[in-house]
């Protein structure tokens, strides 16, 4: 990649890279991140990975990423009161924990030269397995045509009794009672993927929040991102510590992310429920689909399919919140 007009040296992890293909990557998952309320890293590390970056430096530099975005997302929220505060500082125990014991994972497969094919697969595994059933999950519930109030608000069907070991703790703006030990577990797990993956773990815990913890979609969202940012602080801090973080290439993205996120997340004012879990759903599977292509060595199929699906999504993204802001326009000249 040497030798572009837009290229830059990036000392820490030794390459070239554009500085294009970098803002396009932070752009895409500000608006992404932002309206699904999760880091971005899904696409992120697998885009970084396919264009140049070793596996390793990929998801230091993009856990650098994940933290300074998902501040400028979680603060917009806050505002919005999509924010369960008391649910996130719960999650800092497990997630902070299982940040540690990924990277530490990661670390012994990149000394065993195991580490690119694992995380790829473990990626194609997580991706589609959650995309099939988020799919799954939205055609279900239509065809059970559920009422007009659970498909706006999003929110799921209740925790089922097994879940429910003490102590229990009641979340007043989740409007939620669950147990200290299943809230422990998901972050715990997502934390681990945190470390492991290089992401902000949100992919997985806003569908874990919503489907086993019962949060409406909104809040999910919301919760999810201010988890994020705690996830990214540690996630970043320690892969700093073991030099394995591009901060120009983090720095960079984050100048694209924080315009992006800001779009994002006002999409949600517009976009309800069931809504952005069918977007996010077509969203992780093309990005399964990716990193596959990056596997079987189709490298320059898989950058395409990656930046085109982030930037097509957004692009829907942006035209379905112009049409709901008309639509809330019209109905307030109305009256």
């Amino acid at each position: 990649m040497d030798g572009g007009i837009f290229d830059i040296y990036l000392p820490i992890a030794g390459i070239h890279f554009n500085v294009l293909i970098l803002l396009a990557i932070g752009f895409s998952v500000g608006v992404l991140g932002g309206f699904f309320g999760v880091g971005g890293a899904w696409v992120v590390t697998p885009a970084l990975n396919i264009f140049g970056f070793n596996m390793a430096y990929a998801i230091g530099t993009d856990l650098a990423h994940i933290f300074g975005k998902s501040i400028v997302a979680t603060k917009k929220h806050g505002r919005m009161g999509n924010v369960d505060v008391k649910m996130g500082l719960l999650s800092i125990i497990g997630s902070v924990i299982g940040v540690e014991a990924g990277a530490q994972n990661v670390l012994w497969l990149t000394r065993k030269g195991l580490a690119e094919s694992v995380i790829r697969f473990t990626y194609i595994a997580l991706l589609f397995g959650l995309g099939v059933f988020m799919l799954y999950d939205y055609f279900s519930n239509r065809k059970k045509s559920r009422t007009t109030v659970a498909a706006d608000t999003g929110v799921s069907a209740p925790v089922k009794k097994k879940w429910q070991i003490p102590p229990m703790i009641h979340f007043p703006v989740s409007g939620v009672t669950v147990s200290l030990w299943m809230i422990l577990a998901v972050f715990f797990v997502t934390g681990w993927l945190s470390g492991f993956l290089g992401v902000g773990g949100g992919f997985i815990r806003m569908p874990a929040l919503i489907y086993l913890i019962g949060c409406p979609t909104a809040i999910a969202i919301g919760t999810d991102l201010f988890s994020v940012v705690f996830t990214g602080a540690y996630g970043c801090f320690t892969y700093a510590l073991k030099a394995r973080v591009e901060i120009i290439a983090a720095l960079i993205m984050l100048c694209g992310a924080a315009v992006g996120a800001q779009i994002g997340v006002s999409a949600v004012k517009y976009i309800h429920g069931y809504g952005i879990r069918l977007l996010f759903a077509i969203m992780v599977i093309l990005a399964a689909v990716s990193v596959a292509l990056k596997q079987a060595e189709m490298t320059t199929l898989a950058a395409y399919c990656v930046m085109g699906a982030a930037l097509s999504m957004c692009v829907v993204i942006m035209v379905l919140m112009v049409q709901g802001f008309r639509k809330e326009k019209a109905q307030r000249t109305a009256i």
